[in-house]
C-alpha cells in the first residue's frame, strides 16, 4: 500500500440550509403579518419562533458547522439564537420575571442585529442573489425595527412598524424561496423508460 495515498469521504449528508431557510422565513412571514397589523403578536408566532424560527436553525446550524460551512453555521445558529431571545424578550417580562425591554434597549439590540447581518450580506456578494436578496432585505428590517423603537410619536413608530411589517413578510418570503429552490433543485431528475 501506496504511504502517500489518501481516504476520501463523501459527505452523503442532506444539505441543511433549505431547513434553515424556511425556518426563517416562515418564522419572519408570520411575525411581520404581525407587524404590518393583520393579527396580534400571540402564542403562535410565539411557538414558532421558539421551535421553528429557533431551535430548527439551531439544528441546521450545526449540521452546516458538521459540514465545515463557516458562513451557514455561524447565520443559522445566529439567527436560531435571534428568535430564541426574541420570545423571551417578550415573555420574560408577562412572568413578572424581568422588566420589559425599553425603546432605547430594543433599539441597539436591532441595531446590534442589523450590523451583523449587514457584515453576512457583504459575505453573501461571493455566494449567490438570493441570500443577497434575503440578507440584504434583513438588513433593512432591522433598520426599520430600531427605528421604530427610537421613535417618540407612537403614530409615527405605527407608520414605520406597518412599513416594517411590510418588509419583513418579502423578506421571508424571500428566504422560502431560496430554501424551496435548493429543495427542488436538488431532487433527482425523472428517468424516461422506452
Amino acid at each position: 500500500m501506496d504511504q502517500n495515498s489518501e481516504t476520501v469521504i463523501r459527505d452523503g449528508t442532506a444539505n441543511p440550509a433549505p431547513l434553515g431557510l424556511m425556518a426563517f422565513g416562515m418564522t419572519t412571514v408570520l411575525l411581520n403579518l404581525a407587524n404590518a397589523g393583520l393579527y396580534p403578536l400571540d402564542t403562535m408566532i410565539m411557538s414558532m419562533g421558539l421551535f421553528y424560527g429557533g431551535m430548527a436553525q439551531i439544528i441546521a446550524g450545526i449540521m452546516e458547522w458538521r459540514k465545515g460551512n463557516t458562513f451557514g453555521a455561524t447565520a443559522f445558529l445566529s439567527y436560531g439564537a435571534f428568535w430564541l431571545t426574541l420570545v423571551f424578550l417578550l415573555l420574560l417580562p408577562k412572568f413578572g420575571v424581568q422588566l420589559a425591554p425599553q425603546g432605547a434597549a430594543m433599539a441597539s439590540y436591532f441595531i446590534l442585529w442589523g450590523l451583523f447581518t449587514l457584515v453576512m450580506f457583504i459575505g453573501t456578494l461571493r455566494i449567490n442573489w438570493k441570500l443577497q436578496i434575503v440578507f440584504g432585505s434583513l438588513t433593512v428590517l432591522y433598520v426599520l425595527l430600531a427605528i421604530q423603537d427610537i421613535l417618540t410619536d407612537a403614530n409615527a413608530a405605527m407608520i414605520v412598524g406597518r412599513i416594517a411589517g411590510v418588509e419583513g413578510i418579502l423578506c421571508g418570503l424571500s428566504a422560502i424561496y431560496a430554501g424551496l429552490s435548493q429543495v427542488l433543485g436538488e431532487l433527482p431528475k425523472r428517468t424516461q423508460t422506452a
